[in-house]
């Protein structure tokens, strides 16, 4: 994968990230990411925040390519810490970012998020991203990884291949595994995950949301729920 994506981004990064255009100008390109903030993140804030100021918030961006949507997540959030596993686009996303103090962009090695370290986040997005991931093992690690550094009762939003016909040729980064919606909610629950939402299964942009569940209740939440 690693080899792959950075051969895309040496040939034309912006394009591989977004491919509705092959010439995009800065202006356009960082504009497609405040569009995809716009649509997926800020109609969404009440899944996302649950009541906490944005400006309050650390973010996980899985798969940051070029910086395009966490330039855009770095204007609404506190903090974003981004992952990428190639390291061209880790570059140009550390260039594109170079005005946002708030964020953080480190290659990964496409299966954990140890180059992060011990970090903990409110909330983790990733868009256009497992989609290209042909190994859903791959993808479920990534999945537990989110939860590892996830706040009790964060949300992880983000996006599979959601035809689930579609068999990955072995040697393949560009088309993605498809998961089903039965595959969606095992790989939550497997995972520690409460699959609570779920958007366009069986088509091609497979959203899921998935909260981490609380850790334990306190006694005086036994006490009321009793009561109920």
């Amino acid at each position: 994968m690693a080899s792959d994506w950075d051969r895309r981004a040496r040939e034309n990064a912006r394009h591989y990230v977004n491919t509705g255009r092959e010439d995009w100008t800065d202006e356009e390109f960082f504009a497609s990411g405040k569009q995809t903030v716009s649509e997926h993140i800020l109609t969404d804030m009440t899944n996302i925040c649950q009541g906490r100021e944005p400006r309050s918030m650390t973010v996980l961006e899985v798969g940051c390519g070029a910086g395009r949507v966490t330039r855009a997540l770095a204007e609404v959030f506190a903090y974003v810490h981004g992952v990428d596993v190639s390291g061209e686009m880790v570059r140009l996303a550390t260039a594109a970012l170079q005005d946002h103090p708030n964020c953080r962009v480190v290659q990964n090695n496409g299966w954990d998020l140890t180059a992060l370290g011990d970090i903990q986040v409110d909330f983790a997005f990733s868009t256009i991203v497992f989609q290209h991931i042909r190994s859903k093992e791959i993808i479920e690690n990534y999945v537990r990884e989110v939860h590892r550094v996830l706040r009790p009762g964060g949300l992880f939003k983000f996006e599979v291949q959601g035809y689930p016909d579609v068999v990955a040729e072995a040697d393949d980064t560009w088309l993605g595994v498809g998961i089903s919606e039965e595959e969606a909610i095992s790989m939550a629950e497997r995972c520690g995950f409460e699959p609570r939402h779920r958007h366009g299964a069986g088509q091609q942009d497979f959203w899921l949301w998935y909260f981490k569940r609380p850790t334990t209740c306190t006694g005086e939440t036994k006490r009321l729920v009793g009561r109920a």
